[in-house]
């Protein structure tokens, strides 16, 4: 039986050979683990706030023609709701915008947004605003435009 002898030189080639292979297969963990977070996280979180949003500014929309069904030739009128304080744990913005003939509840937050046309009412009564997600929301309608 011969017996080898391991040199210096073996060790450190086999150490090496270890801390690449260890540090190419840590680098494509990464690239996955990033790949995997896009496809199965991201997208599916994006399209549930989408349609929350649309589901919000469904019932905005309808809050605002109640308002307007009810409003008096003369005076004031105010009603108080809340909307969701927050979708997928993350705050949003609502606008109304009646410009361009057109009246719409926008409600957004980064890159996604939903834009709601305010039915019912048309171009007669102009709707302006903007609110956050948190708290207490008002709706007042004044008859002298105020």
């Amino acid at each position: 039986m011969t017996r080898r002898s391991i040199t210096d030189d073996e060790g450190v080639s086999n150490l090496l050979q270890y801390v690449y292979i260890s540090g190419v297969l840590i680098v494509l963990l990464v690239i996955t683990m990033f790949a995997v977070n896009a496809a199965f996280m991201e997208g599916p979180a994006n399209k549930l706030k989408y349609h929350a949003y649309v589901d919000i500014g469904n019932g905005l929309s309808t809050r605002i023609v109640d308002v307007y069904m009810i409003a008096p030739d003369n005076g004031t009128i105010a009603t108080e709701f809340d909307i969701p304080d927050d979708v997928a744990e993350q705050d949003y913005m609502v606008e109304l915008d009646g410009s361009g003939g057109d009246q719409v509840v926008a409600i957004y937050r980064d890159d996604i947004r939903s834009s709601i046309s305010i039915a019912g009412i048309g171009v007669t009564m102009g709707v302006t605003g903007n609110t956050t997600s948190g708290g207490i929301n008002r709706i007042v309608y004044n008859s002298s435009g105020v």
